[in-house]
């Protein structure tokens, strides 16, 4: 699908629930980024390891509001300032240069992992985090302790509640494209496209590793207007 085209839900869908990647750019007034994307439910240790090789950014799982608030995930800046330390405040990241706020939350690796980041375990983290979502809880807080321990490997990221009415970066890209296409639970992970020397992939080379594996490309616009769009 090309970035021009409208976008076409089902096909995202279809790519998301077979385990193929979908390619979201944010916007060249924001990061300038290109984020490669799996629904959570169908990650494998080969997803995993073709986001280090193929996109190259920071590994994160991004839980929708309505499963973040179910487990009260809090925003780690929130963590700063209740603990109140001295470091923390002084690291306070008041200066983001293309945001104002910031949607890293805590970081979890699945109890059954070992160290928690070899492909493996990255993988089982993150199919477990998908997998406890689809289910009924008495106390989400504490079986979700019985089954993650923090601090760990996987980064989660947690979307502000009003989604793109709130902020419009790659966290609430995701977990709107993830509720525009109906898919439960809406957890996904994400990484940032790098190219060779370190820099952001430019938007069209990420749009060649789009078309090359006959993926989705979709620009934070496209996702916008269909969200406007009441497709939702």
């Amino acid at each position: 699908m090309e970035a021009s085209e409208e976008v076409d839900l089902r096909t995202v869908r279809r790519a998301l629930r077979r385990g193929e990647p979908v390619f979201i750019f944010d916007s060249e007034d924001r990061e300038g980024e290109t984020d490669m994307v799996f629904w959570a439910p169908e990650v494998t240790p080969d997803h995993v390891a073709e986001l280090r090789r193929t996109a190259g950014g920071l590994i994160c799982v991004v839980i929708h509001p309505e499963h973040a608030r179910e487990i009260r995930l809090p925003f780690l800046v929130d963590v700063y300032e209740r603990a109140d330390h001295p470091l923390l405040r002084a690291t306070w990241p008041d200066d983001i240069p293309y945001d104002e706020r910031s949607t890293f939350s805590i970081t979890v690796n699945h109890r059954d992992t070992f160290t928690g980041v070899t492909d493996e375990d990255r993988a089982l983290t993150v199919r477990k985090l998908a997998e406890f979502f689809t289910r009924n809880h008495e106390d989400p807080v504490r079986e979700f302790g019985e089954e993650f321990r923090s601090p760990g490997h996987v980064h989660l990221l947690r979307p502000f509640d009003g989604l793109l009415e709130e902020r419009r970066g790659h966290t609430e890209l995701t977990a709107t494209l993830l509720e525009l296409v109906g898919l439960e639970p809406k957890v996904a992970v994400i990484c940032e496209m790098l190219e060779p020397g370190g820099g952001a992939l430019p938007r069209e080379e990420a749009e060649r590793v789009a078309r090359e594996r006959g993926a989705p490309f979709l620009t934070g616009e496209d996702i916008l207007k269909a969200w406007k769009g009441g497709e939702r």
